[in-house]
């Protein structure tokens, strides 16, 4: 077990998404019961949903167990807003509850969801059983990214495998074109790391605290566009760093080395240019992409740093259209 089991990452979201609600008319969101009797927050469909709403969204989808805020950076005399986060339950908090590792379908409508749902639900199941976290709740939340609101039937079936009442389901819609959507994806950083090690055979269990920091991309009405932007954000200027222990440092070396997304034989082009000659299907796309610009790792049984990656600013650029003058 990676973290007490009287940690429930739906009650401590949920604490969350209350102040959040309290604060709606400030925080420029609206929210409604659907015709089941679900709660639908809208986060930037028919809200304007700014930032601060993005820091919310990011804080319910951790499970209530990191930290997170935005600050101004200078990348090579250019200075952009950049979300950081840290947490001390870096697995529990990233992969049992933010990883988007429920793909959510019908009606015509899908999205992927995030949030202390999955725990509840077990999506992926076999994640997990690996991790061996188990959570308790009569009430849930889920974070779906889409640009409208799902349909009756869906959210029954969302309330139907947490095993909650549609009345005790709270539904989280982000856009991806939004100043929320955008906030909330480079918030996925730390997990983006923590994802590329785990498919690299790292075991979870080893990974003891977690930082990172992302750009956020500035808004595009397209979304796909908008999706490439914010993928460029975590590929090419998200930062990672992990404290872990592993008893081979060689071993640690080579493995860290293979893990940023320069390793991609896609890498050096903005993601658009990337999904547009993958004939815009995922599944033709190099999944070595899909990391952080560069992973720092703190090995506490030895002492020793290890780094691989760097940031890079130029397709930053060239993907949103970046000037000096």
């Amino acid at each position: 077990m990676l973290v007490p089991t009287n940690v429930s990452v739906n009650k401590r979201s949920l604490k969350i998404l209350d102040k959040m609600l309290s604060e709606a008319d400030v925080l420029g969101i609206k929210y409604f019961k659907s015709k089941i009797g679900a709660t639908i927050v809208d986060c930037g469909v028919e809200a304007k949903a700014g930032y601060a709403a993005g820091l919310y969204v990011a804080e319910i989808f951790l499970g209530g167990l990191a930290s997170v805020s935005i600050r101004l950076r200078e990348y090579d005399g250019v200075t952009l807003p950049v979300v950081e986060e840290f947490t001390d339950h870096p697995v529990i908090a990233c992969m049992a509850s933010q990883y988007a590792g429920w793909s959510i379908r019908g009606d015509g409508f899908s999205a992927l969801g995030s949030g202390p749902a999955r725990a509840l639900a077990k999506k992926p199941k076999k994640l997990f059983e690996e991790i061996g976290y188990e959570d308790q709740s009569d009430e849930t939340v889920i974070v779906l990214e889409a640009s409208r609101f799902p349909p009756e039937s869906v959210l029954k079936d969302i309330a139907d495998k947490c095993g909650v009442s549609p009345q005790n389901l709270y539904v989280i819609v982000v856009p991806t074109s939004s100043p929320a959507g955008a906030v909330q994806i480079s918030a996925r950083i730390v997990e983006t790391g923590i994802h590329r090690l785990h498919v690299l055979g790292f075991k979870l269990d080893r990974i003891l605290q977690g930082l990172g920091v992302c750009p956020i991309a500035p808004l595009h009405p397209d979304s796909t566009i908008m999706m490439g932007r914010t993928n460029d954000a975590l590929i090419y200027a998200g930062e990672v760093t992990l404290t872990v222990r592993h008893e081979d440092d060689k071993k640690l070396e080579k493995l860290i080395n293979e893990a940023p997304s320069c390793r991609s034989s896609s890498y050096g082009k903005p993601f658009y240019e990337i999904f547009k000659e993958a004939g815009f299907d995922f599944y033709k796309v190099d999944p070595r992409i899909f990391a952080p610009s560069s992973l720092t790792i703190f090995n506490v049984m030895s002492g020793k740093i290890h780094r691989a990656g760097r940031v890079n600013i130029d397709v930053l650029r060239s993907s949103w259209g970046l000037a000096i003058t």
